[in-house]
């Protein structure tokens, strides 16, 4: 299993790739970039050759996450199977332009959506949308869509063929995983964690970690960001728990690239060729 945290400012854009086959998680992809940004169209030209995208998951509606040129690029180009999201959430201006987005794809290729929100009798394991990965789905819960954010999807990625773990985790704050810690406990177990809410002090709870127990936390936040992210309080809470964290905003901001294997987890700068 390789991980292409990209670099995009203060947002999310990552691909997952397997033996075959690849998945993104979220969109974004800003217009005009307060700092330089990685070249998207180059690194998935790159990332994805040879690769079949099956598949995108939209870890929730704020455009940091869910980005109509994001959408644009990813739908026209690569032409997924499928597209997961959270149940939603709030009516904006920005879920209205992406959702129209994927409905004039719909109208060029079949494609199956999957509107999540767990309930006693929702699906939580998704294991024929991919040969290469299986998905796993601890949230959104109906009991604790109070916020946007709450609403973010939490999905453990699976590489079927090797059994790594990559754990998805949108912009879902403590209180929320309080609750996934309640009824989920050792589940949410994995290898790999993307940070949750870019590293907020409100996106991880030291019980959430500790049940997670990853080797390796991405963060993804933009150079200079205004809400100071990540913050200081919520990397002592991953380098307590993680083996290694890496963020996409150091220096003057950088793509991550983390590879699976059996030799172990590394983590590089990405540079597209």
């Amino acid at each position: 299993m390789e991980i292409y945290t990209l670099n995009v400012g203060q947002g999310q854009f990552v691909v997952v790739t397997g033996a075959a086959e690849a998945i993104i998680i979220d969109t974004y992809v800003p217009l005009r970039p307060a700092t330089e940004i990685v070249n998207i169209k180059g690194a998935l030209a790159e990332i994805l050759r040879g690769k079949n995208l099956v598949g995108l998951i939209v870890t929730g509606f704020d455009d940091d996450h869910f980005n109509e040129v994001g959408l644009k690029i990813i739908l026209n180009k690569y032409r997924p199977d499928w597209i997961m999201y959270p149940k939603y959430f709030k009516k904006t201006k920005n879920a209205d332009t992406c959702f129209s987005v994927i409905q004039a794809f719909e109208q060029q290729k079949k494609f199956k959506r999957i509107s999540v929100s767990l309930n006693k009798d929702a699906e939580r394991f998704y294991n024929k949308l991919s040969n290469d990965f299986s998905f796993e789905i601890f949230s959104p819960h109906s009991a604790d869509m109070n916020s946007s954010n709450n609403c973010s999807l939490v999905c453990k990625v699976k590489e079927k063929a090797t059994g790594y773990t990559y754990l998805v985790t949108g912009d879902t704050e403590d209180d929320r995983w309080d609750s996934i810690v309640h009824y989920f406990g050792d589940s949410i177990a994995a290898d790999i964690l993307d940070a949750p809410h870019h590293g907020s002090k409100n996106g991880i709870s030291p019980d959430a970690m500790a049940f997670i127990s990853p080797h390796t936390v991405l963060i993804s936040a933009g150079v200079g960001n205004q809400y100071g992210h990540p913050d200081l309080e919520a990397v002592q809470i991953f380098d307590k728990h993680a083996d290694k964290v890496f963020q996409t905003n150091c220096g003057q901001g950088q793509s991550l690239k983390t590879v699976i294997a059996s030799s172990g987890v590394n983590t590089y700068k990405y540079i597209p060729k």
